[in-house]
């Protein structure tokens, strides 16, 4: 049984985003990640791989009642996708904001932050439950935030100074997204 089936079994359905398909391509397909706001805000991801499942991070309470937060424990990142294509396995934590302003980066990696313990908590499960004792190990993540949403301008990439974002102190910020391929995203691959 593959990661991502898996992960089908075990989140809820409610907790995820289906995949849509592709206007542009019959082999991939595509999702749109959707915010509340308001006002409500929303981008499409375009070339994602059909072995992929996209987890609502909001539909996880913070655990207040657990932790003291004082460290930002208690925060998470708005989606993660969990993609297999066949080249790559990944695990992209995305962190969306309507404006350019509305928070500190350091809020930010924190929410990041948040997101990779949320699946490492889903990676545990996998494990323990699942008896897959491999769950999620081979995946390789990357932290992204997308800003400036209501903005409408010709999108700009901006990559970590030092290496790949693979940490969320080195997240990829993307601004003003017009059309974001899941390549992009992912960025390079060092197998």
């Amino acid at each position: 049984m593959s990661d991502i089936v898996i992960l089908k079994e075990m989140i809820m359905g409610t907790a995820t985003v289906p995949l849509e398909d592709s206007p542009y391509n019959d082999q991939r397909k595509q999702v749109t990640l959707t915010e509340p706001g308001p006002p409500p805000y929303s981008v499409t991801i375009f070339g994602m791989p059909n072995n992929a499942i996209v987890i609502k991070m909001d539909a996880f309470p913070a655990p207040e009642k657990v932790f003291n937060c004082s460290k930002g424990e208690c925060k998470r990142a708005d989606f993660v996708i969990v993609a297999d294509s066949g080249e790559n396995q990944v695990i992209l934590c995305i962190e969306m904001k309507a404006k350019a302003t509305t928070s500190l980066e350091s809020g930010i990696i924190q929410q990041l932050k948040g997101a990779q313990c949320l699946v490492a908590y889903c990676q545990a499960i996998g494990k323990v439950f699942w008896d897959q004792e491999n769950f999620l190990n081979s995946y390789d993540y990357r932290f992204i935030n997308i800003r400036n949403i209501l903005v409408a301008k010709k999108m700009t990439l901006h990559h970590p100074h030092t290496g790949i974002h693979d940490r969320p102190e080195r997240m990829l910020k993307i601004s003003s997204p017009h059309h974001l391929g899941f390549k992009d995203l992912v960025g390079k691959i060092s197998k």
